[in-house]
């Protein structure tokens, strides 16, 4: 009599199993849920800039999501500030490029010209690294110099065009992050795709 019950607890049991797994697996690829984990906020302007500066939206709102989680007060160890986490001397270098008036380092903390600033400073980056994501990430977090410094090491990459290797743990990482981020937006909104003309 016990081996009946017991045979039936474990059917049970596996059903409820089977159901839950089931349950957690449609709900973990849910758009709905994917989006309260991975937010977008400030879209308008992630929109605006990312067109006037010609880059791409979704890897803007990608830094942004890895680098401050769209906590527009938030401040690194490094004091870099804002959405984007840019430092007080890239915004002003910046800010005098494209002719912000009366700018000071107050405005970091402005989601608008936080994202300006870091779209533009995105835009340079593009230039100096066209149509390769990968270095373009490496040097918003690990500098300009740093990369051309590995693309010339045969250590880290073998063609002086791409990176095998990247030697700074943080910046690989930061790569990887943002890149998989990149992805998800990609994947839950659709909406942030730029129009073409």
């Amino acid at each position: 009599m016990v081996k009946p019950v017991r045979r039936k607890l474990t059917l049970w049991l596996l059903l409820f199993l089977s159901a839950f797994c089931l349950f957690a697996f449609i709900l973990g690829n849910s758009h709905w849920l994917k989006r309260k984990r991975y937010p977008l906020v400030y879209e308008d302007k992630i929109r605006k800039y990312a067109a006037e500066y010609e880059v791409d939206p979704f890897l803007t709102a990608s830094i942004i999501f890895v680098e401050s989680g769209f906590n527009p007060t938030a401040v690194s160890v490094k004091d870099a500030r804002g959405l984007m986490q840019i430092l007080p001397s890239t915004g002003e270098w910046v800010a005098d490029k494209i002719g912000l008036q009366d700018y000071s380092e107050k405005q970091l903390f402005e989601p608008e010209t936080n994202i300006q600033i870091g779209c533009w400073y995105m835009s340079y980056l593009v230039s100096q690294f066209p149509d390769n994501r990968e270095l373009v990430l490496a040097a918003y977090n690990g500098g300009i110099g740093n990369v051309n410094k590995w693309l010339r090491n045969r250590e880290y990459s073998s063609d002086g065009r791409q990176l095998d290797y990247i030697p700074f743990m943080e910046t690989r990482n930061y790569v990887k992050k943002v890149l998989n981020t990149y992805d998800i937006y990609k994947e839950i909104y659709p909406s942030l795709e730029m129009e073409d003309d």
